[in-house]
């Protein structure tokens, strides 16, 4: 199966306002080169708590739960939205589970290719990273208002 991307691919990621937005058609093209596609049945992990990931999803399809312990209800994410970057970028086990809710299909971003793609295209890692500090941006202060209006919602801030 070729590891290029189908155009309706393509738009999921690059259209989806809850993922890596500042990420370009031809970064993708890169990026869809080298990641792994992987599926999961419903109840797989995507992401264990406490265990390392080493690198980041990217849902194509389906949806999973996002599971933090403080939180309660958990959260859901769909097509287009990450998981597994906090692990990614600390280096340190998740602090999520997240489990697929039904059929999902993802790409998976290992740490050692995107390193070597980031050496090779500095501006594709200047705009990787700026995609994941507005996605923690984002949560962060959906989770602060979430807390001061003592709610809970089901759609993750992805």
């Amino acid at each position: 199966m070729s590891k290029a991307f189908q155009p309706q691919e393509t738009s999921v990621l690059s259209e989806n306002k809850h993922g890596l937005v500042y990420l370009t058609a031809n970064d993708w093209a890169l990026i869809g080169d080298k990641a792994i596609r992987r599926k999961f049945k419903a109840g797989e992990h995507l992401v264990q708590r406490d265990r390392r990931s080493h690198g980041v999803f990217v849902l194509l399809s389906g949806t999973a739960a996002v599971q933090i312990p403080s939180q309660g209800t958990p959260r859901e994410i769909g097509p287009g939205e990450v998981c597994g970057e906090i692990s990614f970028l600390d280096d340190l086990p998740a602090t999520a589970d997240v489990v697929a809710n039904s059929a999902t299909g993802a790409l998976f971003l290992d740490r050692a290719t995107l390193q070597s793609l980031f050496e090779l295209f500095p501006h594709l890692g200047s705009r990787f990273f700026h995609s994941l500090a507005a996605i923690l941006a984002r949560r962060l202060r959906e989770m602060v208002t979430q807390k001061e209006q003592g709610g809970d919602s089901k759609k993750a801030p992805a």
